[in-house]
């Protein structure tokens, strides 16, 4: 086997063929969608009516710039979400997800303190959860959202059982 065939093709994607990434829901999108469309109406209304009340070709350029990044973002939530991906391996889980800057978080097992699994309304409306590791150190901290709650409950039971087993031989 040629050496240079095994080198992984990107820092990110160092397990291409023995990991097995697991996606997150693709309702997800919605959730991503509802909560930026509500922060977007929130600066669009009020641009939308001191045009229409005052006019002016500044005014309208500023709603239409508002109105494009809108609708860029829109697209590039469908994107980040399909980005997002875990993977449990024997004595660590995977993180991965971002498209600009694009990031793959490793926990070990033995350094999880504790797991934590929250729905917001939003979530809780698409039957979605997120699954929040924590460990000593807060910049490692990784999250896994889009997961059904059967999924996130799954994923919360296993990762504590092996952190527990883990943290033993400590």
């Amino acid at each position: 086997m040629d050496i240079a065939a095994a080198e992984p093709s990107s820092p990110l994607e160092p397990w291409p063929e023995t990991v097995r990434w697991q996606p997150v829901s693709r309702d997800l999108i919605w959730v991503e969608l509802i909560r930026w469309g509500a922060s977007a109406a929130m600066l669009l209304l009020p641009l939308g009516i001191l045009w229409a009340i005052f006019g002016g070709w500044p005014l309208g350029l500023a709603f239409g710039v508002v109105l494009v990044l809108m609708f860029w973002r829109f697209w590039a939530i469908f994107r980040a979400v399909r980005a997002w991906g875990y993977a449990e391996r024997d004595h660590d889980l995977l993180v991965r997800h971002g498209l600009l800057v694009r990031r793959l978080s490793i926990v070990p097992y033995a350094r999880m303190q504790f797991v934590d699994v929250s729905a917001g309304p939003l979530e809780r409306a698409f039957k979605l959860a997120t699954v929040q590791l924590h460990t000593a150190a807060a910049a490692s901290d990784a999250r896994v959202p889009g997961l059904r709650p059967a999924e996130a409950s799954r994923l919360r039971d296993r990762l504590t059982a092996l952190g527990e087993d883990r943290a033993e031989g400590l």
